[in-house]
């Protein structure tokens, strides 16, 4: 559900006395459409205060996540910290019934003069804004500037004075009087849905919570909406996850009745910690596949066109294997010269290539000497026998290169954070598929440590995120003596199993195996071949692109891939 007034009441409720003096120590957006302010007060400590101004989750709460920055921030988020870097927060005020926030600051300028300046949140569907206003209140800047072309929206510009969003021309619930609210519902025409005359005469109301209040029909509205002005007025409110199949579906501030049993219900201490779960739940995997889609984009045209190209030369290549023809052509004219003349269209002789020597017909170029058709065929066949040669090669290397593209896209598909995405952007960029913009000289990410786990026997287990990883964990990282596991024939994750302290069981090569199944291009079928061999065994051929290695005396195994033991075993902290 979009976050509601009441819901945003309530959070404001609860983020007022952690923020109120505390002084912002840090600013970042590490999306371009996520804010987080670090914040430090002497009573509270430290917190931060994650906003999203995302189209389908837009929210304010704080937050227990880290987040990797990106090398160079936005300008708005440089904005930001030039005037409220240090700021300390002096109020949270929310307009009565509204989904939208002011949070006022203190600030303290280059000349140490003082000023008050406000950030503007707005949550309301297709309006979701975040705006700086001045102590003259003008606005400073805002993420998303409102021109006059868009004459259904109030302008939001740089420094035009500040407005709230119109109100709706619908009452709010939260602002009628007890008696005016209950005289409206008791009018209300009952020949229509409960939940839906509520949608379309009050406005405050999400669907979720009108279908809520409704669910005892037209006899308990009356006592829904007045104990929900309660709520609203007095707090109480019970901060509720619904589930299905174990998949975050909605959330609530009171507990919901009116799936039943159909979904799991999870109470939260706070909204804070409700909102948190919820979102991090739910976006993960649609967070990363948004992130990753210019990535996998790119790789995906360059894979098709690789495909393309591999497919004309292979139909080149099969062009080239009747050379031998245009030799046996060559051959048969030259032996047979001395009764050939000028003017001739093809000619019969014994084809001493076969066995049994049969007559053929050899045809000839009528406007050629006997001479010129044999120097003809010869260039035909070397110019074949050439191209066959060449060919060859450049198939080989595009085979090559079509499993190294085919291994980008499975490590996409494999992305935990932004941090993956761009040792898998640099991996690109060094190998040609990306061109480089801004900066000649772009700040290389940290890389990454490979995933960590411990099998029931106690041993430890490292796999490669990435083909940049698995080459420094093979060649690098492993010791020679280590077990080197890979799923076969098929792109996937470099799996080291540790034999530091001896040699290695028989389960924890099995669950080896079995990560190595998970954490490749295999990982969505059934039980697949994985290969294991010691590390000194394994070799990178020169100039093989990154993940590219050959390996020999390894044996078998038959694994099937285990998210849930891959979970279970899992110990690293950095997912």
């Amino acid at each position: 559900m979009p976050l509601d007034a009441m819901v945003l009441t309530a959070l404001r409720r609860e983020m007022e006395k952690p923020l109120l003096g505390a002084k912002i120590d840090r600013i970042s957006m590490p999306e371009k459409d996520m804010l987080v302010l670090s914040v430090h007060s002497r009573e509270e400590g430290n917190h931060r205060l994650l906003i999203s101004l995302r189209p389908g989750s837009a929210r304010i709460h704080f937050t227990s996540r880290t987040f990797y920055n990106p090398p160079q921030p936005p300008m708005f988020c440089m904005l930001l910290r030039k005037h409220l870097s240090s700021a300390r927060f002096t109020a949270l005020e929310q307009p009565v019934g509204e989904r939208v926030l002011l949070l006022r600051f203190d600030t303290t300028d280059e000349m140490s003069f003082h000023a008050e300046k406000t950030l503007a949140l707005e949550l309301m569907g297709k309006g979701i804004n975040l705006s700086l206003i001045g102590e003259d209140g003008r606005i400073i800047d805002c993420f998303r500037r409102v021109d006059y072309s868009e004459t259904a929206r109030r302008a939001v510009l740089p420094g035009l004075y500040y407005e709230l969003p119109p109100a709706q021309e619908k009452p709010s619930v939260y602002r009628l009087d007890r008696e005016e609210l209950s005289g409206l519902i008791r009018g209300a025409n009952r020949s229509a849905e409960p939940d839906r005359w509520l949608l379309n005469s009050f406005s405050g109301l999400s669907p979720l919570l009108c279908r809520e209040l409704a669910v005892s029909g037209w006899e308990g509205l009356e006592e829904s909406v007045l104990s929900l002005r309660g709520m609203a007025e007095n707090g109480g409110f019970n901060p509720c996850m619904l589930l299905e199949n174990g998949q975050p579906r909605d959330f609530s501030f009171l507990p919901i009745r009116q799936y039943g049993e159909a979904m799991e219900q999870r109470i939260y201490p706070d909204f804070c910690t409700l909102l948190d779960d919820f979102y991090s739940l739910r976006d993960k995997s649609e967070n990363m596949r948004r992130r990753s889609g210019d990535l996998t984009r790119t790789a995906k045209s360059a894979l098709t066109r690789l495909r393309r190209k591999l497919a004309a030369r292979e139909q080149e290549l099969l062009a080239t294997e009747n050379r031998e023809e245009y030799r046996r052509r060559g051959d048969l004219i030259t032996a047979n010269i001395y009764r050939l003349q000028r003017g001739m269209k093809s000619f019969e002789a014994q084809d001493y290539y076969q066995e049994d020597c049969p007559t053929v017909t050899v045809p000839l170029d009528a406007q050629k000497t006997p001479q010129q058709n044999a120097a003809v065929n010869y260039k035909l066949y070397n110019k074949a026998k050439t191209a066959n040669r060449m060919l060859t090669g450049l198939i080989a290397s595009a085979r090559e290169e079509e499993q190294y593209l085919e291994s980008v896209m499975e490590e996409l598909a494999r992305a935990e954070s932004d941090r993956d995405l761009a040792e898998i952007r640099a991996e690109l960029l060094e190998g040609g598929y990306i061109r480089p913009t801004g900066p000649k000289k772009m700040k290389r990410p940290a890389p990454r440590k490979p995933m960590r786990f411990r099998s029931d026997s106690g041993r430890l287990i490292l796999a490669g995120r990435g083909n940049l990883q698995n080459d420094e964990l093979t060649l690098h990282t492993a010791r020679r003596t280590d077990l080197w596991f890979h799923v076969q024939k098929l792109p996937g994750s470099h799996v080291i199993l540790s034999q530091a302290e001896g040699e290695a069981d028989e389960l924890s090569i099995r669950q080896a195996a079995a990560l190595a199944a998970t954490f490749s291009q295999a990982a969505a079928g059934g039980k697949t071949a994985v290969d294991y061999t010691m590390v000194r065994n394994v070799k990178k051929p020169s100039g093989a692109r990154p993940g590219r290695v050959i390996y020999t005396d390894y044996k078998t195994v038959i694994a099937q891939s285990d998210h849930a033991l891959a979970e279970r075993l899992r110990i690293d902290k950095d997912k």
